[in-house]
Order: C-alpha cells, then structure tokens, then sequence
C-alpha cells in the first residue's frame, strides 16, 4: 500500500482539563511526567521521548473519556504497578483520581486503570521490553474475523 502523505512522526495527542495549574500536580508528582506550560491555555506532557500529549484547558466544557480511550505508561515491573495501585488509593483524594480498577493480567500486559479528576483515564502497565516494536516487526498477524477478547 502506498500512503496518501508520509509523515515525519506521530507527535502528539491532546486531552482535556479543568484547570492547568490544578492538573500539573497530578502530571509531575503523581504520574512522573515532564510538562511544560507552551501556551496560555495549554500545557505539554511527556515521558521518555520526542512525543508528546498536549493538555488544554477547558474549563466548564472538559469532557470525560472511556475506560478504552486511555493514556498507558509502562513501569520497570509488575511489583512497580502494585506499587503505583497502592499510591493511587492513598492519594486519590491528593490528586484527584475517582475510579482505581483492580490490577491484573490483561492483553498480555500486567496493568490497571484509574481516572483524574477530569475524566481522563491512564492505565500504569508492565509489559516486556520492545513488545511493540515486536508486534510491528511481526506485520498483521489477527484475524479480524476472529471473535474479540
């Protein structure tokens, strides 16, 4: 196939929020992210490389995802991920964060979800080294008719 356009890179995606200044907290302390606040009215997010997540505040018209369309952060192991669940129900009330779920085997990965306060999920996982770059390296390899997990 060829492409339309060939892009350099994905370099971002963007998230709502309430209010820059009450979310930062969340990003750097809770999270570990760098941020830096570009604009007036947004900041950006990273971890570990070129890309980025540019959060825009909202205010009043901030609105929440879906469980499915998170932001997902991989941990050095899975006794990292216990670790980080235990620290997202000792501070929820610090930071905001309103639904924890149960940590576990899913995908493939050993993860678990939990929601900020303005409706974003983030999902803090263990996953083995390069498992993406194995899946591209692989090509297609489902079956798209192949019943859902």
């Amino acid at each position: 196939m060829t492409p339309h356009n060939t892009p350099v890179r994905l370099s971002h995606g963007t998230l709502e929020c309430r209010d820059l200044a009450a979310s930062r907290p969340f990003y750097e302390e809770f999270l570990g992210l760098d941020v830096v606040r570009h604009g007036r009215r947004s900041m950006l997010l990273r971890k570990g490389g070129y890309w980025a997540i540019v959060c825009v505040e909202a205010g009043d018209k901030t609105r929440p995802q879906g469980l499915w369309n998170h932001w997902g952060l991989d941990l050095a192991s899975r006794e990292d991920v216990d670790r980080a669940h235990q620290r997202a129900h000792a501070l929820k009330d610090v930071y905001g964060i309103d639904k924890i779920t149960q940590p576990g085997m899913r995908h493939g990965t050993y993860q678990f979800h939990f929601r900020d306060r303005d409706g974003n999920w983030w999902e803090f996982q263990h996953v083995d080294e390069g498992r993406y770059d194995r899946f591209f390296a692989a090509g297609d390899i489902a079956d798209p008719k192949a019943p859902t997990e």
